[in-house]
């Protein structure tokens, strides 16, 4: 019986077929017969619909047992740029889609309460006591946007570097960009300092309606900055719920446009908290 040797093409073929079958049986024990199990993994990895789970439990514990320093430090896990305003911003997300988790109140709940600490520890002498959040629906909302979560007044400044001192109505000018959404409110929130000044709280109202919305939620225009659309021809007021002037007589400004026609202006608003 003559054996002849594998030739060197045939040596590679069987070791490629090799490497190719290795590699598939690796595929499967470590896909199918035992995969990978992330255990007891950092919550600032999770996806960001597991963080919103994460957030929702926290923020359940934190209504049951009203313990917020093991909240926050929960909270911090995540490691959120601004807990307040992600508490909020998922807030508002739940109330779009109609809260099916009842957890919106019990976000806003915590970020009141995160928002009220972090004033204290700026201003030790405020007051610790204010009215439970809650959520309404405005019944007469005229810019369409769906429920909205509102918060009641409360006499705790926003963290700054001036506590205390009243946000002023720095500059209320008319915006006539056709590029920007016809009505566009913009509003800047700015610290004594002139920096932006995230998750603040602002209330505007017109009549018959109120509703609240947050600076921060759109990072990508500036953390102090919020907008909202106004309805061409209605009034309204605007104001911070943490202490600051009223920007009061509001409507959406009539602009010149192409072709002799005119379209719905907007409004760029800034609030600022002076130097004592």
């Amino acid at each position: 019986m003559n054996l002849r040797p594998p030739s060197p093409s045939q040596s590679s073929w069987y070791l490629l077929t090799g490497l190719i079958l290795g590699l598939g049986l690796g595929l499967v024990y470590a896909w199918v017969i035992s995969p990978v199990k992330f255990v007891d993994t950092a919550p600032a990895s999770l996806r960001a619909d597991f963080k919103d789970q994460y957030r929702n439990l926290i923020a359940t514990a934190y209504q049951d047992t009203g313990d917020l320093d093991r909240a926050e430090s929960r909270l911090a896990l995540l490691d959120d740029l601004d807990p307040v305003a992600a508490l909020s911003a998922q807030a508002q997300r739940l109330l779009l889609a109609g809260d099916p988790s009842n957890s919106a109140s019990s976000l806003a709940l915590l970020a009141r309460a995160i928002q009220q600490d972090q004033s204290a520890k700026v201003t030790p002498n405020a007051s610790s006591s204010s009215p439970t959040p809650s959520l309404v629906t405005s019944p007469a909302n005229p810019s369409g946007a769906g429920p909205a979560l509102t918060l009641p007044p409360h006499p705790t400044p926003t963290p700054s570097s001036t506590p205390g001192a009243p946000f002023a109505v720095l500059s209320q000018d008319p915006v006539c960009d056709p590029s920007l959404p016809q009505g566009l409110l913009q509003v800047e929130v700015r610290n004594s300092d002139g920096g932006p000044v995230p998750g603040a709280e602002i209330v505007i109202s017109w009549s018959g309606g109120d509703e609240d919305f947050f600076t921060g939620l759109k990072p990508e225009l500036g953390k102090g900055y919020a907008d909202y659309k106004l309805t061409p021809g209605q009034t309204y007021a605007v104001q911070l719920v943490a202490n600051s002037a009223t920007a009061s007589n509001l409507t959406a400004p009539t602009c010149p446009g192409p072709g002799g026609k005119t379209f719905p202006g907007g409004i760029h608003l800034v609030f600022q908290q002076p130097k004592k």
